[in-house]
């Protein structure tokens, strides 16, 4: 029988809107200081990890093996074991479950998962011309061979390339990740107002999560060395208004396009850990129990839908189970743009897609709207790529829905048509 896992503890940084500029915080920073003050707090040393997993989507050129650097700077020393992985949006979820899978296998005891990203430093780079360009010049013997070389430069090849641009963008579906959020709206009849309503919701519901103190236990303050520091989620608006989102144009289909910046994940910059723990780990160190982690599901989808990789991840780990949306008390659905989560319920809830897409006899049914996102989601919060399947599963452990017993679900959609999902279990041993 596989062992039993265990969410003991976690936090995050406030996830920081990108403002046309690299932001104050590197990739490594942003894990440092929320690993820093979640290992402050523990009754074990940082060397008493088994192993840390991170997931970085875009981690800088000296952030190799972003893991490996983040556990040398929270101190893990040299025996403790890194490794990042990349799975697009999903990558954080990822190292929740490849974490989960060392300790059920009995692998490990203790293990430091979670993920980072600074999408506001992407790199900008140059294309494959100025590449070649600058080769030539360095391959180049003798003066009149180096001028000869020079003289190749063309205006052109001066035109950077964002790799953020490409990384928001399908390479075999040809689309954006917008684009792909525009079919999903036509497909299934989804208004821009139904669109914007839902971005006004996400908004207030953060705004409200704020003021009321919902999310502080899971933030830590980050300071800057200059002296500047951020506290909370700076991207939620609490002045959000109908009319100020109706205005907004379209930006991935000009024409007749329904997806706005306003409706869609902000970029954003940020990054969540979480302490996962066998049961002789809690023994030994007396820790604390947030929730159990129970299981965790992947599916593929067509890449031009990616938006409805969750409705495929959620209907395998439900069914491995035993359990229906109904059973769930809190869901964390990545809203990656308002229009892919209307569409999410639309297939949950349908029986033709159940029957023709999922291979089952019935729908699913729609996930209960005051149990998905109660906190708001990424539309307002932002949507660090690497780091956003983390948060999802902190705030689901932290959840005061998660009597024991009860379920709780995070799931999100992936770049190049996937979904992921992990279920969760309140109580305690």
């Amino acid at each position: 029988m596989s062992a039993r896992v265990f969410v003991v503890d976690g936090a995050r940084t406030p996830f920081l809107k990108a403002r046309n500029g690299p932001g104050p915080f590197s990739a490594v920073d942003l894990a440092v200081i929320a690993g820093r003050a979640l290992l402050a707090r523990q009754p074990f040393d940082a060397p008493d990890f088994d192993e840390l997993i991170l997931g970085c989507v875009i981690p800088a050129a000296d952030e190799a093996n972003i893991a490996r650097v983040v556990g040398l700077r929270l101190g893990t020393g040299f025996g403790v074991p890194a490794h990042t992985v990349q799975r697009n949006c999903g990558s954080g979820l990822q190292a929740v479950a490849s974490a989960y899978d060392r300790i059920s296998a009995g692998r490990a005891q203790l293990v430091l998962a979670g993920g980072t990203e600074a999408m506001s430093r992407a790199p900008v780079q140059w294309a494959l011309p100025m590449t070649r360009w600058l080769a030539d010049v360095s391959r180049a013997k003798g003066g009149l061979q180096r001028l000869r070389a020079l003289a190749g430069l063309r205006p052109r090849y001066l035109k950077p390339v964002f790799s953020l641009l490409l990384g928001l963008s399908d390479p075999v579906a040809g689309l954006s990740m917008g684009q792909t959020a525009e079919i999903l709206a036509h497909r299934f009849a989804i208004t821009r107002a139904a669109q914007d309503d839902y971005a006004l919701q996400s908004h207030r519901r953060a705004a409200a999560a704020q003021a009321d103190g919902v999310l502080a236990d899971e933030i830590e303050t980050a300071y800057e060395p200059r002296g500047a520091f951020y506290g909370h989620d700076d991207g939620v608006r609490p002045d959000a208004r109908p009319d100020r989102l109706a205005q907004l144009r379209p930006v991935f289909d000009r024409g007749y396009g329904t997806v706005t910046s306003g409706n869609s994940s902000q970029i954003s910059d940020g990054a969540a850990l979480l302490i996962l723990a066998s049961e002789a780990a809690v023994r030994r160190w007396r820790l604390p129990v947030l929730a159990e982690i129970v299981d965790h599901a992947w599916a593929g989808v067509d890449p031009a839908q990616m938006g409805l990789g969750p409705v495929h991840a959620t209907a395998r780990l439900l069914a491995a189970h035993g359990l229906r949306t109904s059973d769930l008390a809190h869901v964390e659905l990545n809203e990656a743009f308002a229009a892919q989560v209307l569409a999410c319920q639309a297939a949950f809830a349908s029986a033709d897609y159940a029957r023709d897409e999922l291979d089952l006899p019935a729908a699913l049914g729609p996930i209960d709207d005051a149990c998905l996102n109660p906190a708001g989601g990424a539309v307002a919060i932002g949507h660090p790529v690497g780091a956003t399947g983390a948060r999802l599963v902190l705030h689901l452990a932290r959840s005061g829905r998660l009597r024991a017993g009860a379920f709780g679900l995070a799931t999100l959609c992936i770049g190049g048509g996937q979904g992921g999902a992990l279920l969760v279990r309140g109580g305690g041993l």
